[in-house]
């Protein structure tokens, strides 16, 4: 690739990006000024990876996690270049959290309440004074996106059919710096015994052969203690050391059929944020979706 020039930081349009030969672009625009810059990327043949929401929505989708949709997803092309989204964070970890058990119970609803780190908020987020010592029942837009994305990275929004089931949260923004931790309730159609379902979760490793350098291996953590998952304890759960944060945590499973209940917690910045970027974008070379100059 040319070089960009000595600067530390460059303002960069689509068509300098394009003209210096820029093969991808990781994008982390603001929801509501990402959608014209990220589609120019496109259309100039720039490969784009976002973090953004304004492109999740999109028909064809172009929303991917690779453990949760990856085998049947297709990405879409504008011209000779891709865009792939990952969803927003929460999103994140109830359908990567849920997918290993969702087929065996048949879900007629998925219940999640989320405890949201202060992280998730941004820049410059929320002030010290709202927070401490506080609890914040309302984030903006949060559980529209949660039930949305969510519903179309597990295929539950299909009509009327077996996979046809709301995703029904409430979101709460806590006073904790790292770190989503969901609670979750599958009433479910069948009637599974409960080490099926934990096989389920210790056995699922859909990227297995991949060799994907930012894949955890598992990519489920499942604890047995009574007490965990924790923000402070379990946030960084990921192996290998590349893959620290990329993991999702599940524990407290108690199933009394037909309602499956358990914990997990999810890295919102690494996971549900810039690392499920990266590895959208390792997907796609070694699905052959995007080659360097191509």
């Amino acid at each position: 690739m040319p070089s960009l020039g000595d600067d530390l930081l460059r303002a960069m349009s689509p068509a300098s990006l394009a003209r210096a030969g820029a093969f991808a672009a990781f994008s982390a625009l603001p929801s509501g000024s990402a959608r014209e810059v990220e589609s120019e990327l496109r259309r100039r043949g720039v490969h784009v990876f976002s973090n953004a929401a304004d492109h999740r929505t999109d028909r064809p989708p172009s929303l991917l996690i690779p453990e949760v949709n990856g085998a049947e997803f297709r990405p879409p092309r504008g011209g000779r270049a891709i865009l792939l989204t990952n969803p927003n964070c929460t999103a994140t970890g109830v359908t990567l959290g849920g997918r290993p058990v969702l087929d065996r119970l048949a879900p007629r609803a998925i219940h999640v309440t989320s405890y949201q780190s202060l992280s998730g908020a941004g820049f410059p987020g929320l002030s010290s004074l709202s927070t401490h010592g506080n609890i914040i029942p309302y984030i903006e837009a949060e559980e529209e996106k949660v039930s949305l994305e969510g519903s179309r990275l597990l295929g539950l929004s299909r009509g009327p059919s077996a996979r046809s089931a709301p995703i029904l949260a409430h979101c709460a923004r806590v006073p904790v710096r790292e770190g989503h931790l969901e609670a979750v309730t599958v009433e479910a159609r069948r009637r599974p015994d409960l080490d099926a379902l934990l096989e389920g979760w210790r056995r699922f490793d859909p990227l297995g052969t991949d060799g994907l350098p930012t894949a955890p291996r598992p990519p489920i953590e499942l604890r047995a203690e009574p007490d965990r998952p924790q923000p402070l304890l379990d946030t960084w759960a990921g192996r290998p050391p590349r893959a620290r944060g990329m993991a999702v945590s599940v524990g407290r499973v108690r199933w009394t059929p037909p309602f499956l209940r358990f914990t997990l917690l999810v890295h919102n910045a690494v996971r549900g944020g810039a690392g499920g970027s990266v590895l959208n974008a390792e997907f796609a070379v070694a699905r052959a979706w995007v080659r360097d100059g191509a």
